[in-house]
């Protein structure tokens, strides 16, 4: 018989054996756990470059944007950056379907413009990028003018741009808010008013979140748009979310005051006065320059009203005789500044809130401004004038001879320089007049072609409403690859099994 010291070693042999396998029981299990945690907390997202294309169709032109993002939105929206553009050489696609010989060119056009933009796209996105095109006022105007040209013009362009080797979204003629409310959107998205990164990288809110107003002038349009803190409703005021945070807008839009057609109605208004169309006086013209104008290049458009007996082929000729006070009273007639049903209204009756704070002006602003106050060939992206200084400085150019202009401005095309008196005194009448800037506040409005190399428009702003919608394509990058942790499950799992195996046997054999 085995003495009492014998039999007392034995059992405390078989509990450090059965302790020592419960421990590598325990680590097994604590390993299998971690393996199984670290594969699924450590695991991170990897998210692709996604690509976007928007179409600007504009009343005199077209100009395609191409626009890359990160996949890792911030709130839901993409930190789009414009990469290419391409302006379509030829008119406006609101001119298609009347010449077959200038559509085929104006085709010819679009392809070269969307080849140079398809191909910088790399190839294994171009499928999955989207495409949208937009049509502003010149197609707004063909729209009441001749609705079936104008449904004719975007079936042509949507079965075109459905044949092409992207995802094409739409192609849609956009409102006239739409359009203002975008272009406030682009113009707060580069001056870093919506979003910027602080200095640990990351992308948040800029301190204050101020925005700016934002003015565009186009061929058929004019918009304003800007932010109002009131919780103000109505046709005119449009809620907007961007990363994560909400904005109300009031933008409108007025058809028919674009710089060119504005300039149809002084036109229009000239002929009126006169009483023989073959020696017309022209106030708003330079004195020195005469030119001979077709009857079809005024009044074809909504925007004005035909004469009695009209005949598109008569011709008239028009003398400057460099008139500002005249050309001023003329531009000031194609507005209504006392209709107003509203506590403040800018004209024709609209409603509109003060203008507070700071406000862009780009497109047909920028260049009347430039042409206005610049006598040289610089090209500045922005400037910005004071009340009486742009005043003067219209006054000053209206009254000046045709010849010590073309000497002065010579990096102006003649064809857009004879029309810088007229547009000068309808920027400021719609400026003060209009919008009801004063000396202190036009003083806030900066005058811009574009911001940090981008150019402003409302496409930009479009794109990254749309990168909401957007999917993202990203791919989930694991910390092990699958055969690693199949491996280390089953060694673990193995393990944890064989130790129990062990223990199992160590307990019955306690027992004998």
């Amino acid at each position: 018989m085995a003495s009492k010291q014998e039999t007392a070693g034995r059992q405390m042999g078989y509990k450090c054996r059965i302790a020592g396998v419960l421990l590598l029981l325990l680590t097994s299990i604590a390993a299998l756990i971690a393996v199984a945690v670290i594969q699924d907390t450590w695991k991170f997202k990897e998210y692709s470059l996604e690509y976007g294309i928007v179409i600007d169709s504009g009343s005199s032109r077209s100009t395609v944007y191409l626009y890359e993002w990160p996949g890792e939105k911030q709130n839901d929206t993409g930190v789009v950056t414009e990469i290419k553009n391409c302006r379509v050489k030829g008119d406006g696609i609101s001119e298609m379907k009347v010449d077959p010989q200038k559509d085929a060119e104006s085709w010819k056009a679009f392809q070269v413009c969307m080849d140079d933009i398809i191909n910088a796209i790399p190839v294994a996105k171009q499928n999955a990028t989207p495409l949208y095109l937009g049509a502003t006022a010149g197609m707004r105007l063909l729209h009441e003018q001749d609705e079936k040209r104008s449904n004719d013009v975007m079936a042509s362009l949507r079965k075109y741009l459905s044949s092409l080797p992207v995802n094409f979204k739409s192609a849609s003629i956009i409102s006239g808010q739409e359009e203002g409310l975008y272009g406030w959107v682009t113009v707060n998205y580069l001056m870093g008013n919506l979003i910027e990164k602080n200095v640990w990288n990351a992308y948040i809110r800029p301190d204050g979140a101020k925005t700016v107003g934002s003015m565009d002038l186009g061929g058929a349009s004019t918009q304003i748009a800007f932010a109002i803190t009131d919780n103000l409703t109505g046709p005119d005021y449009m809620p907007i979310k961007l990363y994560g945070y909400p904005y109300n807008v009031y933008t409108h839009s007025f058809l028919c005051y674009g710089k060119n057609e504005a300039e149809k109605r002084i036109l229009d208004k000239v002929i009126q006065e006169s009483s023989n169309p073959a020696y017309i006086i022209n106030p708003c013209f330079p004195e020195g320059y005469n030119a001979t104008i077709k009857a079809s290049t005024i009044y074809d458009t909504e925007c004005t009203k035909k004469p009695r007996g009209y005949n598109p082929d008569q011709e008239y000729f028009m003398v400057g005789v460099a008139d500002s006070d005249r050309c001023l009273s003329m531009v000031k007639s194609i507005f209504d500044f006392e209709t107003c049903s509203s506590s403040l209204c800018s004209f024709n009756g609209v409603e509109q809130p003060p203008v507070t704070g700071d406000f862009m002006a780009y497109a047909g602003f920028f260049y009347t401004a430039r042409a206005l106050l610049k006598n040289g060939t610089e090209d500045p992206d922005d400037f910005n004038s004071d009340f009486d200084r742009f005043n003067a400085s219209v006054r000053q150019f209206c009254n000046s001879h045709w010849e010590v202009l073309r000497s002065e401005k010579t990096w102006i095309s003649p064809r857009f320089l004879k029309t810088y008196c007229y547009s000068g005194h309808y920027m400021f009448s719609l400026l003060a007049d209009g919008y009801k800037f004063d000396k202190d506040t036009f003083e806030n409005i900066n005058f811009a072609k574009q911001v940090k190399s981008t150019s402003i428009g409302w496409s930009l702003g479009y794109m990254l409403s749309m990168s909401n919608m957007i999917p993202s394509e990203v791919k989930e990058i694991l910390p092990m690859t699958n055969p690693v942790f199949a491996s280390l499950i089953f060694l673990f799992s193995a393990l944890t099994i064989v130790t129990i195996v062990i223990v199992f046997i160590l307990l019955i054999r306690s027992c004998f």
